[in-house]
């Protein structure tokens, strides 16, 4: 997994996910890129600690008690409009959920290969938000962002 570059400051990242078994591979994944990582259970315990912390990004499932991710996203985009924000749904391709419908950067189908997605889907969101320059894609890089094109849904808003 790469790195993403360092600006001199940790970014962080609220990772928003009730399910015990898929938020430490999520959170293991994120903390690799050198990312602190804060995890809640609930929108509500979100909003707390995002009043509490600056985040510089938000993780969050769809599928939560009391408050759902879009519910989440919508609470969100009212205090920090242009904050950088990930759906992930095990029902996003069948829910019909998209960037538009939700109101997230990304949303992303939970899965065997959500991890990678997810790693990527955060290094690029980080990377273009901090106005790093990118170093010239290889071959192998090239090739595995046109695998991931076909997986994930690439929209971002207001790029």
């Amino acid at each position: 997994m790469k790195r993403l570059e360092r600006t001199g400051t940790t970014r962080r990242v609220l990772l928003v996910d009730d399910n015990k078994a898929g938020a430490p591979a999520r959170r293991s994944a994120l903390e690799e890129l050198g990312l602190e990582v804060a995890t809640v259970v609930s929108g509500a315990d979100a909003l707390e600690q995002f009043a509490a912390v600056p985040f510089d990004l938000v993780v969050t499932d769809y599928k939560m008690p009391k408050m759902n991710g879009i519910e989440l996203i919508a609470a969100l985009r009212a205090l920090r409009p242009n904050l950088p924000v990930v759906l992930l749904s095990g029902f996003a391709e069948a829910g019909g959920l998209t960037e538009a419908s939700t109101g997230a950067n990304v949303v992303l189908q939970k899965g065997h290969n959500e991890c990678n997605q997810l790693v990527r889907t955060v290094n690029r969101l980080l990377f273009h938000r901090a106005g790093a320059t990118r170093k010239p894609a290889t071959r192998a890089s090239a090739a595995a962002a046109a695998t991931t094109a076909t997986v994930v849904t690439k929209t971002i808003k207001g790029l």
